[in-house]
């Protein structure tokens, strides 16, 4: 399966050669967490088909954006991780989420995934150029902290006992209650500083149409989790009666 390219002179084309294959730039979204073994990797992405994979992960390779390394005893295997050719495309990726924003359809039962969740955050989360504060986020067994410093937010696999907050519930709770508000996350541990917490909502820079549309969204999963649990009382009453 040979690569299709532009053939143009245009350093836009240039990249698009080399990126702009399907998958290509979810690859480089996960890897910018962190290295990742191929079938973390496979699920992480979404699934794509492992021929498919293995060829875009061959590609990235060859074009110096990523590289495979050997894990050192005690562990194990290969990882694959971003190369610092690789790492520049972080500014530009999460500017291209924002962009993304402009044609997002919130959606109450779409997945949202752990590991898409710190990503998530620094597409909404704008910061002052003041800002420095440490996120640790926990969800459904995924840990990743999220270090705001300098206008940006950078976040990593792994635990930290620096934080000045931790968030810990399911990845829509926790993007939820920051990028809307608390009382739409009752799903979400809220420890340590809560004036971070606050100070994270203020950083959202969200259009107001998704910010409507995912209020709705979410106060229409609760209605449905409150009926669901209001039924077995009332049939318990028709019982009685």
């Amino acid at each position: 399966m040979t690569r299709r390219e532009y053939g143009q002179m245009c350093s836009v084309a240039d990249a698009l050669d080399r990126i702009g294959e399907r998958w290509s730039l979810l690859i480089v979204r996960e890897l910018l967490l962190g290295p990742l073994r191929f079938s973390d990797l496979l699920r992480s992405v979404g699934g794509p088909p492992t021929d498919v994979l293995t060829k875009r992960l061959r590609d990235l390779e060859g074009d110096g954006i990523i590289h495979r390394r050997e894990l050192e005893p005690p562990a194990s295997g290969i990882v694959y991780e971003l190369t610092d050719l690789g790492r520049e495309l972080d500014p530009i990726l999460v500017e291209l989420g924002r962009w993304g924003l402009n044609f997002y359809e919130t959606d109450a039962t779409a997945p949202l995934e752990p590991s898409w969740l710190p990503n998530s955050l620094r597409v909404l989360l704008q910061p002052p150029l003041d800002a420095e504060v440490t996120v640790q986020l926990h969800s459904e067994g995924n840990s990743c902290r999220l270090d705001i410093a300098g206008g940006k937010a950078i976040a990593t696999r792994g635990t930290t006992s620096e934080a000045d907050l931790t968030l810990s519930g399911p990845p829509r709770a926790i993007a939820a209650s920051i990028a809307i508000g608390e009382e739409y996350a009752s799903e979400v541990e809220i420890e340590g500083d809560r004036a971070v917490f606050d100070a994270l909502r203020e950083m959202v820079v969200l259009p107001e149409r998704l910010r409507r549309d995912a209020q709705e969204a979410i106060d229409a999963v609760n209605a449905a989790r409150d009926g669901a649990g209001a039924a077995p009382d009332a049939a318990s009453a028709a019982r009685t009666a």
